[in-house]
This record gives structure tokens, sequence and C-alpha cells, in this order.
């Protein structure tokens, strides 16, 4: 059983000022390509990464969001579909890794370090 997810918002448009790329919506191709690169994932048994319908972050596209048990949850904006995958991923190791949830500014991939949108404190045990 998982306890870390990763949710990135399918329905997020490709930029401010283009929703479609190749056909999709910049967030279902920014999900795909996250995807592909989990297929051969350390981590990918214990860090469950899932597609959802709203982030509420439309005008800040592309979104994602972090949770894991007993951690703060994070959420970022202003990716980029098309070369984001991989920094996300490396989010998620630090983010695994982590013992709170916190990652600092500074140690976060660069395309990270300033789209942060919101820190949720983890639910009281």
């Amino acid at each position: 059983m998982t306890k870390h997810a990763l949710y990135v918002c399918k329905s997020c448009a490709f930029s401010l000022t283009q929703r479609d790329y190749l056909g999709e919506r910049g967030g279902k191709y920014l999900f795909d390509r996250v995807s592909d690169l989990a297929e051969d994932w350390s981590l990918k048994s214990d860090f469950a990464v899932e597609e959802l319908v709203c982030l509420s972050a439309c005008k800040r596209p592309c979104a994602i969001a972090l949770t894991g048990a007993s951690k703060t949850s994070l959420m970022f904006g202003d990716l980029s579909p098309l070369d984001s995958a991989a920094a996300i991923l490396q989010l998620c190791e630090q983010y695994y890794a982590s013992i709170d949830g916190i990652i600092p500014r500074n140690e976060r991939p660069e395309i990270l370090q300033k789209s942060i949108l919101a820190r949720i404190p983890p639910s009281p045990s």
C-alpha cells in the first residue's frame, strides 16, 4: 500500500495562452509524460501517480500536488508540460525522503523553486 501520491491536474491548459497541445490539454500531456517516466522509476511501488479532473489552479497551469501520510501536502503550478516531468519525479523522491514533506526552496529542482502554490499541514493524528 502506497503512502505517498502525486496528483496531476489533467484539465490544466497547456499555458495561459494555449489550451491544448497536439490535441490534448496541457495537464493530460504532462500526466502522460510523468507516467511514462514513472514506468521505470525506483519509487513506482511506493508512490502513486494519479490524474485528477481539476486542482482549481486554472490561472497557474499546469498544476500538481504531493501528499504523504503525516506530511505537509505541497501544490505547485506554472509547470511546463514539455519539460517538467523529470523534475517532478525528482521532487517526489525528495518528498518521499523527507520526514515532514517540507523541501527547502533552494533544494528543489530549479523548475519547481518558484512555482509553489500551497503548503497544507497534515491532518491531526
